[in-house]
């Protein structure tokens, strides 16, 4: 998960591609999102919430939480899938999204999004981070002219420029 912004009534999760730059927005209910941002804030409470009952549940049942999944979109909704497993047996779980998402991040699993789903949304790109920046920055200082054309000397026979196509048909004639 990359992030949880809220509106008045309203949370956006952003699901963040892993080893790449796209962010998934994903809008779900203000209590759910509540839920999910009870657990990151480390807030402990007296008494347990739905999600934190129903993972509570599957472990006294001898199973699970191994993953969640985003798995489809039809009409602008979204579904997921909770996977559990007792070690022997898989479950897949029906669910919301955001239910997945809450169960998963107390059950410390993975969330993950089924590359079908990305290519059929409207994704946005993940903003470059500071430090980011700043290791771009300090590799160009550090860049030298040879640095530029070393993959153009891998192309090269014998330390000499392959000829261009141009080059090829002018010494044919």
């Amino acid at each position: 998960m990359y992030s949880l912004a809220t509106t008045v009534n309203e949370c956006i999760i952003f699901l963040e591609e892993m080893g790449g730059s796209r962010l998934l927005p994903i809008w779900i209910g203000i209590t759910e999102g509540q839920a999910i941002a009870i657990r990151f804030s480390g807030i402990v409470l007296p008494r347990p919430l739905t999600h934190d009952l129903l993972l509570a549940a599957i472990k006294q049942l001898g199973w699970e939480v191994v993953k969640v999944v985003v798995s489809d979109i039809k009409e602008n909704t979204f579904y997921a899938r909770i996977i559990a497993s007792d070690g022997k047996k898989t479950a897949v779980l029906d669910s919301r999204p955001s239910d997945a998402i809450a169960i998963a991040v107390r059950a410390g699993c993975p969330i993950m999004v089924d590359e079908s789903v990305f290519a059929r949304c409207q994704t946005l790109n993940k903003p470059i981070s500071e430090e980011e920046v700043g290791k771009f920055k300090e590799d160009l200082k550090n860049l030298k002219p040879e640095d530029i054309f070393k993959d153009l000397k891998k192309e090269t026979e014998g330390g000499e420029p392959k000829p261009t196509k141009d080059e090829k048909k002018k010494e044919e004639q």
